[in-house]
């Protein structure tokens, strides 16, 4: 099988990718930066309320709640959503699907090679922020997190922005509609992140475990490293979402 596909679509992305990977990684460091201001602001409050909020002071602690456990996630997420729906469903209602489709490529290896393009980006994002918090990590005070616990982090953020990639070129092939396809991806992630982050609360942990966010952050990377068997159900979960969508991308007509 030709990358043909692949390379051309990463070339043409290219502006957008280097935005997306620069952008996200300094984001990153700069809320990982303020980690020691963040901690000395949180010892100043009174210890009956730092444990009532379940407040963690250590570099893990704030890096699991803040910049991993909300704002690169929801980046992640918009990354994956957008370049999902660029994919697919916006160039079927432009009508460029099918200009590409009458030049000799199947619509599973054009799926699929797309779907490579995207893998490529998120992975190329999360390197980028990797080494990022590599720099700042002795200036941040972020020292008591290994490089390794970093990378276990950040390959987690990519297979989650993998995840809601394939979610959504798989909605865009089933369904081939670009609007419905970004509202119902974001319903998901609204809900899955909804479900993991308050399951404890409503007595419902159960609920956690139909979240890829439990799969993302749940094992805690953080101190704990590679969380292998959460990447497994990452991976697989995505792989099952792209498959079911490519199965009915070949069955329908894309000009209904």
């Amino acid at each position: 099988m030709s990358a043909a596909i692949l390379t051309k679509y990463l070339s043409d992305s290219r502006r957008s990718l280097t935005g997306w990977a620069v952008g996200t990684a300094v984001v990153g460091m700069v809320y990982a930066s303020t980690y020691p201001s963040q901690r000395e602001s949180t010892a100043n409050l009174p210890e009956a309320l730092r444990e009532g909020l379940n407040i963690d002071q250590t570099a893990a602690g704030y890096m699991h709640a803040s910049v991993f456990g909300t704002i690169l996630p929801l980046l992640a997420m918009i990354y994956g959503v957008t370049a999902g729906t660029r994919a697919v469903a916006a160039e079927e209602e432009t009508g460029q699907l099918d200009l590409l489709l009458a030049h000799p490529v199947t619509r599973t290896q054009l799926a699929i090679e797309r779907f490579g393009a995207l893998i490529a980006g998120a992975f190329g994002i999360s390197v980028l922020v990797w080494l990022g918090l590599l720099v700042v990590r002795s200036g941040a005070e972020l020292t008591s997190i290994t490089p390794v616990e970093f990378l276990a982090q950040c390959l987690n953020l990519a297979l989650l922005a993998v995840l809601f990639g394939a979610l959504t070129i798989g909605l865009g092939a089933a369904i081939g509609r670009r609007a419905v396809v970004l509202v119902v991806s974001a319903v998901i992630g609204v809900v899955s992140y909804t479900a993991h982050t308050f399951a404890g609360q409503i007595g419902a942990d159960w609920l956690a475990y139909v979240s890829p966010f439990h799969y993302y952050i749940g094992g805690e990377p953080l101190r704990h490293g590679f969380q292998w068997a959460d990447a497994l159900v990452l991976l697989v979960a995505a792989g099952l979402l792209f498959g079911l969508g490519v199965r009915r991308f070949n069955q329908r007509d894309i000009n209904s």
